[in-house]
């Protein structure tokens, strides 16, 4: 009887219910939207600061008087195992010379491992390519300043020497970056260590972390608390404006949902108020046929829960594909589908419906005398 009655009273009003299940389908739609994107918008805005390189620099104190510290400590940062973290890469730097020894040129050499670096710094442009593999002896990769320098071009060689030591390598690629890598040698640490004759050594680590302000101060303290003797700085520029940009966007995301709630409830609630005035005879006789006014409100709950489910089922299957869209224009990658955005939704729609039934309630208060009276 009760889901019979229910039909009914969903048929009957089918016009003015339609006009509710457009407002609700609308917010569902924004909603699993904006929801999806913030569950997507960390990586994405991640992915995008990380053109910037490292944000935090590990090195020996100042007051050490040291140069170099031991590069056992990257076996320490992996340990932490912080999904934060996205590269590591030790820099260990000298001052070599280029070319014969007649007619060698001073250059800086910076020994690192090449593939945190191309994770670390993908928006580096590279004329040859990537050397992938951190342990190679045979190639190197120069700035484009130096490569101006020496005349030098992907596939030819190159010839560094520090004191007695030489190592004959072969140019990869040639970096420009607009910065200092412009002017340095880019090799294998492992190389550098040999060149350099400071084997297990490095001058500092760069690391790059993903996340929210909070997020990068918790980063910085672990890191300071597991290298006590050691600097732990960030590059405020880059952490700072990520931080900031990741708040914002995220509050804005928030604002906005709430504030779809609200117009989604608005929606509903002047279609219901027009329902109250067209259902107080059906609410008068089921009255005088002995419904309770928990029962007859029962009936009209029911049917704005059933409108909170429909419109969030069809507005979520919507708010996903204009996620995507938002995703493509925006970040021109696709956003992936989340789905605990669905269930959420369907809540959240569920609430706001409810919220905006709130005239039904006096109903309730219809007396069945006075309908009968034709007042």
């Amino acid at each position: 009887m009760f889901w019979r009655v229910l039909w009914r009273l969903l048929r009957a009003s089918s016009g003015r219910l339609a006009l509710a299940l457009v407002a609700v389908t609308s917010g569902a739609a924004v909603c699993a939207a904006l929801l999806n994107l913030n569950l997507d918008a960390t990586d994405k805005l991640t992915s995008e600061f990380r053109s910037l390189g490292a944000n935090i620099v590990i090195s020996p104190e100042p007051s050490a008087n040291a140069e170099t510290m031991d590069t056992s400590l990257l076996q320490n940062i992996s340990a932490l195992r912080a999904p934060e973290l996205i590269a590591a890469a030790p820099y260990l730097y000298i001052s070599a010379q280029a070319g014969e020894r007649e007619a060698g040129v001073p250059v800086i050499v910076a020994g690192t491992w090449f593939d945190e670096v191309a994770r670390m710094n993908s928006w580096w442009k590279v004329d040859g390519q990537w050397i992938s593999d951190r342990g190679e002896r045979t190639r190197c990769m120069v700035g484009q300043q130096v490569a101006r320098q020496l005349g030098l071009a992907p596939g030819k060689p190159l010839l560094l020497r520090y004191g007695s030591r030489e190592a004959p390598l072969q140019v990869s690629g040639v970096v420009t970056s607009g910065d200092s890598e412009d002017n340095q040698v880019f090799v294998s640490l492992a190389v550098a260590q040999e060149l350099s004759g400071l084997a297990g050594r490095a001058s500092l680590v760069q690391l790059s972390v993903r996340g929210t302000s909070r997020v990068f101060e918790d980063m910085i303290q672990r890191l300071s608390l597991a290298f006590p003797e050691l600097s732990v700085q960030p590059v405020r520029q880059i952490a700072a404006a990520e931080g900031r940009l990741l708040e914002r966007i995220r509050g804005l995301l928030f604002g906005t949902v709430f504030l779809i709630l609200v117009l989604t409830s608005l929606g509903v609630l002047a279609t219901t108020a027009g329902l109250a005035l067209e259902r107080r005879r059906d609410v008068g006789l089921m009255k005088a046929l002995g419904g309770s006014v928990r029962e007859v409100m029962h009936f009209f709950l029911a049917e704005a829960i059933a409108i909170g489910l429909a419109g969030g089922v069809l507005g979520a299957a919507v708010g996903m594909l204009l996620a995507d869209w938002i995703g493509r224009r925006v970040f021109s990658t696709a956003v992936e589908p989340r789905l605990v955005v669905f269930p959420v939704t369907l809540a959240l729609m569920v609430l706001a419906t409810l919220a905006g039934a709130l005239p039904l309630r006096l109903l309730g208060r219809v007396r069945p005398s006075e309908i009968f009276r034709g007042e």
